[in-house]
């Protein structure tokens, strides 16, 4: 059975939401129909020196104190992150997926991701359980193996294991 995630989804602990995450398929419909499964993914939590709502609410981090299951989109080093909210002032990455259908580049790492689907600012603050153009579904796939490290290019916490991703899966970030 097919089913797109509701807000109850995403409205829970974050390190569980960023490991149920994986396999779930992000649907873009912009000018055209886009869908990649999530295989990487990382969590913020609002106590962890590398999350942005680390220091409280700022006009740039607002979108996660806004609720659970929308995106807060920044920008980094000339590309865009796109961050699933969760609990008050927590998010998780999405670092990257696996092209099903529609995608032209490369989706591996949260920049070249975003670039692939077409996510700028503009969709910073977009709820995921009530859009037409962006959406998660549960597609029934089944995770065969979960793999939980360190995370990817951060100094502050960086002993913390919060990468979750889909073991053996060609599309997973490689460490420099």
């Amino acid at each position: 059975m097919i089913t797109i995630l509701n807000k109850d989804f995403f409205d829970r602990n974050t390190i569980d939401v960023a490991k149920d995450l994986l396999g779930k398929l992000i649907y873009f419909i912009k000018d055209k129909v886009k869908i990649c499964r999530i295989v990487e993914t990382e969590a913020y939590l609002i106590n962890d020196p590398a999350c942005h709502a680390y220091n409280g609410i700022n006009k740039k981090n607002s979108t996660m104190f806004k609720g659970a299951g929308l995106l807060y989109v920044y920008r980094i080093h000339q590309s865009y992150c796109m961050n699933i909210t969760t609990k008050l002032g927590e998010a998780v990455l999405i670092r990257s997926c696996e092209p099903i259908f529609g995608i032209k580049g490369s989706t591996v790492g949260p920049g070249r991701l975003c670039k692939a689907l077409g996510i700028d600012k503009s969709y910073d603050g977009k709820s995921l359980f009530s859009s037409q153009d962006i959406f998660l579904v549960d597609d029934g796939f089944k995770v065969k193996e979960i793999e939980v490290t360190t995370r990817i290019g951060v100094t502050k916490a960086k002993d913390l294991p919060l990468r979750s991703f889909i073991k053996d899966n060609k599309y997973v970030s490689k460490r420099n």
